[in-house]
């Protein structure tokens, strides 16, 4: 049989870039096996299968073409943006059933917003020398050291000093990813502050070799940790960032996302990223 995939460009950045995330609706249909294959013949980071939910507005799992994750940001961006297209569903909360809990949705005007956890940050300085080779950096390139950070799925935070050095990062891809199993990582999410324009926060590059992923053009699961470290860890204290993304990869694809930090007191207690989706094209892929 054949299987419709819409691809669906999450955080596009005044209509143009972004990161393109698979969708199959009516997934319900299908095996876990079936969507890991669809997956891989989608060939995309990630592609979301929206099924119905007893608990939640949909139940959405994600796969990237090698193995499922708990949480994808641009696929739940665009899944929900279609859904909104699709006028299945409309402006206001929403929610998403997942592998690991419900995750509260929010639509205002168009744009989806999707709800992460309060951080935890775990230290791995005992690491430090072996992320600096993967990245091909060394100490005096770093303005924050690399930092284990979850809102939801772990990643690796590292800061360098100028844009000159994020863009000229050749990662080490097995070493990366053989770093990611060891700390059960999405992958590195490595940022600047220098030279961004003036409304913006930071600009990133997002590396996830064990999802077979070398680089990806936006990833609002790693946009979360980021405005939680640049709030708790850096001192900017702004309930809203806007962070860049993808437009140091090869080929280049600028996205932009916005973080909402929810804080009580000194402590983040959740935040939401989000984002406008822009729809590329439907293709179909063959099923055994």
């Amino acid at each position: 049989m054949q299987v419709e995939v819409s691809i669906v460009n999450a955080f596009v950045d005044q209509e143009k870039g972004g990161n393109p995330a698979g969708i199959v609706l009516q997934a319900d249909q299908f095996t876990q096996s079936e969507k890991q294959e669809i997956a891989a013949k989608a060939a995309l980071s990630e592609t979301a299968f929206v099924s119905n939910s007893d608990t939640d507005t949909f139940k959405l799992e994600f796969f990237t073409p090698s193995r499922q994750i708990a949480h994808c940001g641009h696929a739940t961006i665009a899944t929900f943006n279609h859904l909104l297209d699709q006028k299945m569903i409309g402006d206001g909360l929403a929610s998403k059933e997942t592998i690991d809990g419900s995750r509260k949705i929010l639509i205002k005007d168009g744009v989806v917003f999707m709800e992460q956890l309060a951080p935890t940050y775990t230290d791995i300085t005992h690491l430090k020398e072996r992320i600096l080779v993967s990245l091909g950096l060394n100490v005096d390139d770093l303005s924050f050291e690399p930092l284990l950070v979850n809102t939801g799925n772990n990643f690796v935070v590292v800061g360098v000093k100028d844009i000159s050095i994020l863009e000229a990062i050749e990662p080490k891809q097995d070493l990366i990813g053989e770093i990611s199993e060891e700390l059960d990582l999405i992958g590195y999410y490595v940022f600047t502050q220098a030279t961004v324009s003036s409304d913006r926060d930071a600009t990133t590059r997002m590396f996830a070799p064990r999802f077979a992923i070398p680089e990806e053009a936006a990833t609002g699961m790693a946009a979360g940790p980021l405005a939680c470290v640049l709030h708790d860890k850096l001192n900017i204290r702004k309930d809203k960032m806007l962070i860049e993304q993808g437009a140091y990869m090869q080929p280049a694809s600028p996205s932009l996302i916005t973080v909402n930090l929810d804080v009580k007191g000194e402590n983040i207690v959740s935040l939401m990223a989000g984002g406008k989706a822009k729809k590329m094209e439907d293709i179909w892929v063959d099923l055994k």
